[in-house]
């Protein structure tokens, strides 16, 4: 008498779901490790940064939407470290231009230096018919006399539309200051001291653990 042999059917779902289980297990076990916390907690920081900024970009329409005073040309209005908030996508017609404090405070591109942005008032405008483009008097609220401008994207000693980067809506005191800092010699030798202490943070204790184990 021949004896069949039982075949146990063999399910999919139960093979997944070992295979996740033991994925679980491995992730739970490295995730014990103190570098992989520190790294993972280190990437969220600086993916939650990027996405925050890209955000900001998005949301106010420029690629320059938090900027550092770095002059007193508008003291009292803006302070050296202040951190202002700037909105772009301007309608050039309807940016009010008038003397300080009605005329809005905008940001541009300097004619002079290539990278360099300038934080001034508008205190007039004009219409030119020839390009079809408004230009813009600005002065800082600390200068004594409007600012008188040449070269490329200017006319009549006024600077451009399409120098605009956009205009001040908002500011932070003082909070400037932290960039303006780390830009400094003092402020990369400090950011590097940091990097050092937390880097032996981590590995003091563990070099102390295996000490004592072999002991």
């Amino acid at each position: 008498m021949q004896q069949q042999a039982l075949q146990v059917p063999i399910r999919k779902g139960s093979i997944a779901g070992e295979r996740l289980s033991s994925l679980r297990s491995k992730w739970s076990n490295a995730m014990k490790n103190s570098y992989l916390k520190t790294a993972v907690l280190v990437a969220i920081i600086i993916g939650g940064v990027i996405a925050f900024w890209f955000g900001l970009r998005v949301g106010l329409g420029t690629e320059y939407p938090l900027l550092t005073v770095a002059s007193g040309s508008m003291v009292p209005t803006l302070n050296v470290g202040d951190l202002i908030v700037v909105q772009g996508a301007l309608n050039a017609t309807g940016l009010r231009a008038l003397p300080k404090p009605e005329g809005e405070i905008i940001v541009f591109k300097s004619p002079r230096v290539d990278g360099e942005l300038i934080v001034h008032r508008a205190i007039d405008k004009e219409f030119n018919d020839n390009d079809g483009l408004w230009y813009f008097a600005t002065q800082g609220d600390a200068n004594y006399g409007a600012d008188i401008w040449t070269g490329e994207g200017t006319w009549k000693n006024m600077v451009s539309e399409g120098r605009l980067v956009g205009r001040v809506v908002g500011k932070v005191p003082w909070l400037g200051y932290v960039p303006l800092y780390i830009r400094t010699r003092e402020g990369i030798i400090l950011i590097a001291v940091l990097f050092l202490l937390i880097i032996f943070a981590e590995y003091i204790p563990v070099l102390y653990k295996k000490r004592t184990e072999q002991r």
